[in-house]
């Protein structure tokens, strides 16, 4: 609203190197975004061979809330992937669906990373049934190198929460960004008619108010929000405001500003869903299963996740993970409250399935900033 009224005005803002506000300027990073170790797994991902290389493009897979999951064994010859169950995400996450989704996006990681260091995958997944931790035995073998645009693409992919261009996705590159090969029982169904993108929208901001109105939901989602340069360098982890797909000058002003309290964050976040994602998303995918709780089909639908965003990635297409609906269906589900919002989304599905993972796609505006991550030494066993 100042900065309306100043343009409105013909006024220039000017803002004063006050004490307050030059240390909240450092105590954000305002100056200097994106920098310091939380973010050089970023940039130091390809530099590592053999394994622990591998692990280390693993690290920057997409995930929930930017909580990574995730805990890697790693040996000459195989990399067993774990549930890091610590960091699951509460009341978000009732019933682990979206640690296994992201587990999943780290899985394709991984193998896309082997085969470009001549090592070829065989990945076996929940190896060990009595062990819930370890999801993933993955044997490694030497082989020729094997690049591909996919694992090209691994540095550029970032969650993309700004505005998308009115501009369609043609159908045969949405068509082209699906690859099912070796992932059975896995679909996507694109929305991209104007009156169901409408109804999804809907479903959508419903959803985020309606976690904005569980107070657990909220103060879960609230605890992995890093407010300052201090938080994210020592966590390596979480939402930022670098991440929020803000404008620069809107993105300087709020790193000015005192930190957000949760209802401010909250109320933030419900804003940008009705008025920003889904007012300028292109299209949406739903990855559908039939049974989106078996754990198997979570972590395959993870790896086909990661393969459509580095594929979107590839072709200049940006990307944003929509997970309050099925937080809400999840929540429902495990409060035994009415299926709402399970009814809801799957009115959209074509029959017999049902939604495991919303995402909206479009081409962007303005680019994605980078998320913190932990480095490969701090989730090796």
């Amino acid at each position: 609203s100042v900065l309306k009224a100043a343009a409105a005005g013909g006024a220039t803002i000017v803002v004063a190197g006050t004490g307050a506000l030059s240390y909240r300027a450092y105590d954000t990073g305002a100056l200097e975004p994106g920098r310091g170790h939380a973010f050089d797994p970023w940039q130091h991902w390809q530099d590592t061979p053999g394994p622990l290389g591998a692990v280390a493009a693993a690290v920057l897979a997409a995930n929930p809330h930017n909580s990574q999951p995730w805990a890697f064994h790693v040996t000459d010859t195989a990399v067993d992937v774990y549930a890091d169950t610590a960091r699951r995400t509460g009341t978000l996450d009732s019933l682990g669906r979206e640690t296994n989704v992201g587990l999943g996006c780290a899985i394709e990681n991984l193998a896309l990373a082997a085969r470009a260091r001549g090592l070829a995958p065989t990945i076996t997944l929940l190896p060990n049934p009595s062990s819930g931790a370890l999801v993933a035995h993955v044997e490694l073998a030497h082989t020729t190198p094997e690049h591909s645009v996919l694992y090209d693409a691994i540095g550029n992919r970032h969650t993309n929460r700004g505005p998308y261009a009115a501009r369609e996705v043609p159908l045969d590159t949405l068509a082209d960004i699906v690859d099912v090969a070796g992932l059975p029982g896995i679909s996507v169904h694109w929305v991209t008619e104007r009156e169901p993108k409408a109804a999804l929208g809907r479903i959508l901001v419903d959803a985020a108010t309606a976690i904005t109105h569980d107070q657990q939901q909220s103060r879960d989602s609230f605890a992995w929000f890093r407010s300052s340069d201090e938080d994210i360098q020592r966590h390596c982890d979480g939402l930022t405001l670098d991440a929020q797909g803000m404008s620069p000058i809107m993105l300087s002003l709020a790193k000015m500003l005192p930190a957000s309290s949760r209802a401010a964050g909250d109320a933030f976040w419900v804003n940008q869903t009705r008025e920003v994602h889904t007012k300028t998303a292109a299209a949406y995918g739903v990855i559908t299963v039939a049974d989106p709780y078996d754990p198997a089909m979570q972590l395959l639908g993870g790896r086909l996740l990661q393969r459509i965003h580095l594929g979107a990635t590839h072709r200049g297409l940006a990307l944003q993970h929509m997970n309050q609906i099925t937080e809400r269906i999840d929540r429902e589900r495990a409060t035994k409250a009415p299926a709402t919002f399970a009814a809801a989304s799957t009115q959209l599905l074509p029959p017999g399935t049902r939604p495991l993972v919303v995402f909206r796609l479009g081409y962007p505006i303005r680019n994605a900033r980078p998320s913190p991550r932990r480095p490969v030494s701090q989730v090796t066993r």
